[in-house]
């Protein structure tokens, strides 16, 4: 049986923490493939500065080439208005035959709010969650799910638009190709008051 993995995210920018994430449940599930799908207005953050959703979905492009087992798809940055977890996975229910079975990645600091995502009894219907277990992970028991250990990389998108912000170097943190992204196109900087 065909087993298809999504990873979904602002990925402001994309970032090593990212990808190894998504390696690592992509080898412990046996997924066929991962499937990044960078949201075009997140309905449950609002974060700023915010990449326009073509910066982010090239970066996710360029961040994800060379592997085999990783897509990018723009059916959210597409998308007018928020995005939801259930619109999407009905999207690819449509194109995938019903005995392919769907996973979907969540830090597991979105497990908590996960009673509160839109039409949520339909999203376990379509999907089983894989857990990214990390620092402040709480379980939760009414919703089951699968955990992947996350790995000893603590890197945030927060945590570089900062650095980048105070005009710090985010290489090594971030592939080459996006450290270069960035800097060509200026993303990220703020302007400094006084």
């Amino acid at each position: 049986m065909k087993r298809i993995g999504f990873f979904g995210g602002t990925f402001n920018p994309i970032h090593m923490g990212h990808l190894a994430i998504a390696q690592m449940a992509q080898e412990r599930f046996k997924l066929d493939k991962v499937i990044f799908i960078p949201s075009h207005q997140p309905p449950h953050k609002n974060i700023a500065p915010l990449a326009s959703a073509k910066d982010r979905y090239k970066m996710v492009r360029l961040a994800t080439a060379g592997n085999e087992y990783f897509e990018v798809s723009d059916v959210e940055t597409k998308r007018v208005g928020k995005s939801y977890t259930v619109d999407t996975l009905r999207h690819f229910r449509k194109s995938y035959p019903a005995k392919v079975k769907f996973f979907f990645i969540i830090g597991g600091d979105s497990l908590g709010t996960l009673p509160q995502w839109k039409n949520i009894d339909e999203i376990l219907k379509l999907a089983a969650f894989i857990v990214v277990n990390r620092p402040g992970y709480s379980d939760i028991k009414n919703i089951k799910h699968l955990t992947v250990t996350k790995p000893g990389i603590d890197i945030s998108s927060s945590y570089l638009r900062e650095r980048i912000n105070s005009r710090k170097s985010i290489r090594y943190l971030v592939p080459e190709a996006i450290y270069h992204y960035i800097i060509k196109h200026g993303l990220y900087k703020t302007q400094k008051k006084g």
